[in-house]
């Protein structure tokens, strides 16, 4: 209903044009490679893949669309995995359809755009993780065993173990359940 609302309002402005929507990430990356818009407005949470993991899968596959990322989490792991993918604008939700008009228009001219409470909400806390104790802590995140993570990853289970200890150390958990929520609470993994 909302998705449908903020299409119909942009849909309003004579120079915007709405030529899709996706209830989930999957679906809106089909969608993009299939319409190629100028601009791809994303939640950052979206059911089968997020937001940010569909702005990941846009750079990776070099699509040009510009990315708009809307969220109403002000954590600093998104932020920064946010710009890390190339993303040109990090807005929130429950700001006006004026304002989100006005930021596609800044993007299409190749400026970014960012609320600023998001920004100032993200310099708190510095991601104490590195890419690979990130890319560990989202296989176990996803349920796997430190066994399958070292198969995965071709690495070796101690190697693996050490590396959770070491996130366990970095983020002061008692174990990787609690290491885990930690991370995603703030948006790490």
């Amino acid at each position: 209903m909302l998705r449908g609302a903020l299409a119909l309002l942009l849909d309003f402005e004579e120079d915007i044009q709405v030529v899709g929507q996706a209830g989930d990430g999957k679906e809106a990356l089909d969608l993009i490679a299939e319409l190629k818009p100028d601009v791809c407005l994303l939640d950052i949470e979206m059911p089968i893949k997020s937001g940010l993991e569909v702005a990941e899968e846009l750079q990776r596959l070099r699509l040009p669309c510009r990315i708009i990322i809307l969220t109403t989490f002000a954590r600093p792991g998104y932020f920064e995995r946010a710009v890390q993918a190339g993303v040109q604008g990090y807005l929130l939700k429950d700001e006006p359809s004026e304002r989100l008009a006005e930021a596609i228009r800044h993007i299409m001219e190749g400026r970014r755009e960012v609320s600023p409470e998001l920004v100032f909400g993200t310099v708190r806390e510095v991601n104490p993780l590195t890419e690979r104790e990130r890319e560990i802590l989202r296989l176990a995140a996803a349920g796997n065993s430190s066994g399958e993570i070292a198969s995965i990853l071709h690495l070796s289970y101690g190697t693996v173990r050490n590396y959770m200890s070491e996130v366990l150390n970095k983020l002061e958990a008692k174990n990787r359940i609690e290491a885990i929520a930690l991370a995603e609470e703030k948006g790490w993994i």
